[in-house]
């Protein structure tokens, strides 16, 4: 898929899965935003950035670790998730937090005013990971950290069948290579390649938890990536495409509703000071 055409079908997607998202996900993709943010290291005072920030969840967390005296910039793609974002900041009178939308790959952000730069779940979004992590060092301090969060390998994500449901009925892919920087080391290859340093990687299997079948359909249709291409396909499309990922998710049907397994990777590292750079 051209990259161009991928940023807008991703800031249109995730503009349309902005009301959706944090019933549907948030609960869900807590152990991947909480492991990360352990790696990060965060201490008060300091100045973060955290890119496809989504409704801010992260990004708020951050808040409270840096503290009145730090500050936390949030930066999304979408729109409408960066409203969702600014909205929840105000009810929860996060004065130290502000938010931007913003491209991950390119950012209009000086050089090296950063003391931590983290990413949950949208590097795998962007059309060229390599060009984004190297745009995240950048604007690190030396010495600074960055933290990201990805999908596992698609073997052990038990919902990934949605991709293969979504793309039957459209000409392209809809998230290229998504589960690719999941593969062994892939993450962790990539930000050595980026030259950070002192690199660290925790995997970390967990459970995707839906009362019903009906709400794990529309977290896997509604919630996220695939969104801009499910708002397009005729009611008949649609109840097929439900039925085929019924199907799909079957083999983790229980008395508590689904517990589908996924599958997080998480990496950490130093950007080098100018001395050992």
């Amino acid at each position: 898929m051209d990259a161009k055409l991928q940023r807008r079908v991703q800031r249109y997607g995730w503009d349309l899965a902005s009301n959706d998202y944090d019933p549907l996900w948030q609960e869900q993709l807590a152990p991947a935003r909480n492991w990360m943010l352990e790696l990060a290291a965060i201490e008060p005072g300091q100045q973060v950035l955290d890119l496809a920030c989504g409704t801010g969840l992260a990004t708020l967390a951050a808040g409270e670790l840096v503290g009145a005296s730090g500050s936390v910039l949030g930066t999304d793609l979408s729109g409408q998730m960066v409203e969702v974002a600014r909205q929840r900041a105000a009810e929860q009178r996060a004065s130290n937090v502000t938010f931007k939308r913003m491209d991950a790959e390119t950012l209009n952000l000086p050089d090296a005013s950063f003391d931590v730069v983290l990413c949950s779940l949208g590097l795998m979004y962007v059309p060229d990971a390599k060009r984004a992590v190297r745009e995240w060092r950048r604007v690190l301090k030396p010495g600074g950290r960055v933290a990201i969060a990805v999908w596992g390998k698609r073997a052990n994500c038990g919902w990934s069948p949605v991709f293969p449901i979504v793309e039957a009925e459209v000409d392209s892919d809809v998230c290229p290579l998504f589960f690719s920087l999941g593969e062994p080391n892939a993450l962790l290859n990539l930000c050595e390649d980026a030259g950070f340093r002192d690199v660290r990687q925790r995997r970390v299997a967990s459970a995707l938890k839906y009362d019903d079948a009906e709400t794990a359909c529309d977290a896997a249709f509604i919630g996220g990536p695939v969104a801009l291409a499910w708002s397009r396909f005729d009611d008949e499309v649609r109840a097929e495409a439900r039925e085929r990922y019924k199907h799909a998710i079957e083999p983790w049907r229980c008395v508590q509703g689904y517990r589908i397994p996924g599958e997080f990777v998480i990496v950490a590292g130093t950007n080098p000071t100018a001395h050992g750079a």
